[in-house]
């Protein structure tokens, strides 16, 4: 498997607009890509204006397909906009310990 997690920070006064984008992201790769296992959008306790991703796909290859898709597009465009540089994954390609690849449901 191939995870990945990103913290983001959004632009004061832009949060509204980078969540629909966001939405659009999360539900096109949940019920339109056989290749993601699951794409969690997670609001940071803290800072209402930090999100952070969570994402789990089948391998690396299932990973860059989502990159290409139409609804990543959408995101990449908010996030282009509305991202607050400097704050980068930190966990980008890391293996999952538990539930092991086996045991994933």
């Amino acid at each position: 498997m191939y995870v990945v997690i990103v913290p983001i920070q959004i632009e004061q006064g832009h949060r509204d607009e980078f969540l629909e984008a966001l939405m659009v992201d999360a539900k096109g790769a949940n019920n339109d890509e056989p290749g993601c296992l699951r794409f969690d959008a997670v609001q940071d306790a803290d800072d209402d204006h930090r999100i952070w991703l969570y994402e789990v796909y089948k391998d690396e290859s299932a990973f860059q397909d989502h990159l290409k898709a139409p609804h990543f597009q959408v995101f990449k465009a908010a996030a282009d906009k509305w991202r607050v540089e400097g704050i980068q994954g930190s966990a980008r390609g890391s293996k999952n310990l538990w539930p092991t690849d086996a045991e994933w449901r």
